[in-house]
């Protein structure tokens, strides 16, 4: 029953304080989009890209995006309430969120085996916050490709492209169905694969040669799997005097592909 305040504030035509909103989250809400600027800017950059499906930015991104493209059909401004509905929960996605058909793929014989170059094979390394990082350090590095088992693999969307902060548009990937079979294929076409694991005596530094060079990486869990690793020419050890055990998948990759971009003679 209500109080005689309340009856009164009724009689009177009083409104009572607005209720708190929560706004739903969309139903269309997926992993399909790419947010967060970096990522959108060098995707809508990239050619080998379909035109946008549907662009969302803020009033600031909007204008933004136009004097860098020009104006887009598929572009819709919002507010960063409504970007939010459209992405899984918790995207950091500032203010911009794009829905894009995917680059091709790119295939095994594309890469060039030119003395120097380096390739990064990734075995079922699925968290795609480490690909991201992992696809940002081979365009930082020159990498030639990143090479990925199609099952075992994230898509390039969401979190991976926000870590890869524009490298998912500069780095050529190769999808393959079974990645031993692609090392037979790439040592027929000239290169020569280093496994990294921790359980060799064979320091990285000595395995290089400056030869074409698949560098191959395993999960963090299981390592490189043992067919994988019997396809490589090598195993070799990131050497860690601290005598820490292990490096995430991410930071490995880092380092062997500093190592393998250092000029030897």
């Amino acid at each position: 029953m209500a109080s005689h305040p309340e009856r009164n504030d009724a009689r009177k035509g009083k409104k009572r304080p607005p209720q708190q909103r929560f706004h739903r989250r969309s139903e269309a809400a997926s992993d399909d989009w790419i947010w967060g600027w970096h990522a959108v800017e060098a995707a809508l950059a990239n050619p080998a890209r379909g035109e946008p499906l549907r662009l969302l930015a803020t009033t600031e991104r909007a204008r933004q995006i136009e004097q860098r493209f020009g104006r887009l059909a598929a572009l819709e401004t919002a507010d960063n309430q409504l970007i939010a509905q459209n992405l899984p929960q918790g995207a950091v996605h500032q203010g911009v969120a794009l829905r894009s058909p995917p680059p091709e793929p790119a295939d095994l014989a594309d890469f060039q085996a030119t003395p120097g170059a380096v390739l990064l094979m990734l075995d079922q390394v699925t968290d795609p916050q480490n690909v991201g990082a992992i696809l940002r350090s081979a365009a930082a590095f020159g990498a030639v490709g990143v090479i990925l088992q199609d099952r075992h693999a994230p898509r390039f969307t969401g979190a991976l492209a926000k870590a890869a902060a524009g490298a998912v548009e500069r780095v050529p990937v190769a999808r393959v169905v079974n990645l031993s079979r692609a090392l037979e294929e790439l040592s027929d076409l000239g290169w020569r694969a280093v496994g990294l694991t921790g359980h060799t005596d064979t320091d990285l530094h000595d395995a290089l040669d400056g030869t074409p060079t698949v560098l191959v990486l395993g999960s963090e869990g299981e390592g490189l799997r043992r067919l994988v690793s019997e396809h490589c020419e090598v195993l070799a050890r990131i050497p860690m005097p601290g005598g820490f055990e292990s490096l995430n998948v991410s930071a490995a990759a880092a380092v062997a592909l500093y190592e393998a971009s250092r000029p030897r003679t």
